[in-house]
């Protein structure tokens, strides 16, 4: 702890500090969940600006050298037991243990570094870009700066991440929360989520993305062996053959056609307290629909044909759900890729009785309204399974 001190210490004498983190509140019920510190100029005279992070709001305060080095000191270890210091020359983590047993970590740096001084009131991101994993992903450059033709992917993948917390946070989980990704693809929003979870919550965050491609699954878990992160990896399997030791959280994004359905039944089969989908396309209802010939005023316009299969498809999903337990959820999400506006669906876990026989009458009169002779999801909730 002395020696973490001597170094702050020093890096303030030499103006060398570039930024600073302190992060993992010691209690759990503080709204103050992070500080973040930068140097600063201000009307000629350098000073250092911390931004308080609470639960529901941020605030900014600046202070000089002097007032920064007793803010530091009462804030660790008694409110928070990692601060992480960045500065010209090393990489400086303190970690303090619930025991209070403190480590301290030094890396020395051979890349040039600059010190920004700017003052600005621009809200602070969710995702930090200088993490080593967003360059070797290629988002970033070796020294922290997102790609010109990645920031708008990179905006994206923190509001997406923003979204996500927002739907955790109204869920109660265990001092665990094991996540599966589906689909995970590249990684991208894996690794924005795992980096804000483990930051932000005072939890074990167990992390797994699924995906079905090997040299992308090598490729992943080769960056998150040399970047050392915890209780993370990726697994090659399919959505439907992948088997959770426990699950809590199940996300499928963009999972296609009917892998959607089959990543809810993974959630629901496994009793997961959170499922999060966007599904992607909906061929299986739409063939069902045009199978059946039963057309009405809207639907036999083609395009009013495809966008009928998609309500009808998600409708069915959501009610799925409300009748395996689930308080359902459907908002807008923007899309990575191509930022069109879709649907993300939410369920939550629920205590409350549900009238089974009633949600079923509903969906068996959405699909008799339209012809559709099977839904695969409605259809397969029983497959091997004699919950429902």
């Amino acid at each position: 702890m002395e020696k973490f001190f001597e170094k702050l210490d020093s890096s303030l004498k030499n103006n060398s500090i570039i930024k600073m983190t302190l992060s993992k509140p010691v209690s759990k019920n503080n709204e103050l969940r992070n500080v973040y510190v930068k140097p600063i100029l201000l009307k000629d005279n350098k000073m250092y600006q911390f931004t308080f992070r609470y639960e529901r709001r941020d605030e900014t305060k600046n202070f000089d050298a002097k007032q920064m080095m007793e803010q530091v000191k009462n804030l660790v270890p008694d409110v928070f037991q990692n601060v992480s210091l960045f500065t010209l020359t090393e990489d400086v983590t303190l970690l303090v243990s619930k025991k209070d047993k403190p480590t301290l970590m030094c890396k020395k740096i051979n890349e040039k570094r600059d010190v920004d001084l700017s003052h600005d009131h621009e809200k602070q991101r969710l995702i930090d870009p200088t993490k080593p994993w967003w360059n070797l992903l290629g988002l970033t450059t070796r020294d922290g700066k997102v790609m010109a033709d990645m920031q708008h992917k990179f905006k994206q993948i923190c509001k997406y991440v923003e979204i996500v917390d927002g739907v955790m946070r109204q869920t109660k989980f265990d001092d665990e929360i094991h996540i599966a990704d589906m689909g995970a693809g590249k990684g991208y929003l894996t690794f924005a989520l795992y980096e804000y979870l483990i930051t932000h919550y005072d939890k074990k965050i167990v992390m797994e993305g699924v995906e079905i491609r090997k040299d992308l699954v090598v490729k992943i878990n080769d960056i998150i062996d040399r970047c050392k992160l915890q209780n993370f990896k990726f697994v090659e399997n399919s959505i439907e053959d992948y088997k959770p030791e426990k699950l809590d959280v199940l996300i499928a994004l963009h999972a296609c056609d009917t892998a959607t359905d089959d990543a809810i039944l993974k959630g629901v089969r496994n009793n997961a307290k959170l499922i999060i989908c966007a599904p992607c396309c909906h061929k299986q209802v739409r063939r069902e629909m045009e199978k059946s010939g039963k057309f009405d005023s809207i639907t036999k316009y083609g395009i009013f044909l495809e966008r009928q299969a998609v309500m009808i498809t998600d409708a069915v999903r959501a009610l799925v759900l409300e009748y395996c337990g689930y308080k359902t959820q459907v908002m807008e999400f923007i899309e990575i890729d191509n930022t069109p506006k879709n649907v993300l669906l939410v369920g939550r876990k629920s205590e409350k009785n549900v009238d089974k026989e009633a949600v079923a009458k509903q969906i068996k009169e959405l699909l008799d309204r339209y012809g559709i002779e099977e839904h695969y999801l409605w259809k397969n909730l029983w497959k091997n399974c004699r919950t429902y």
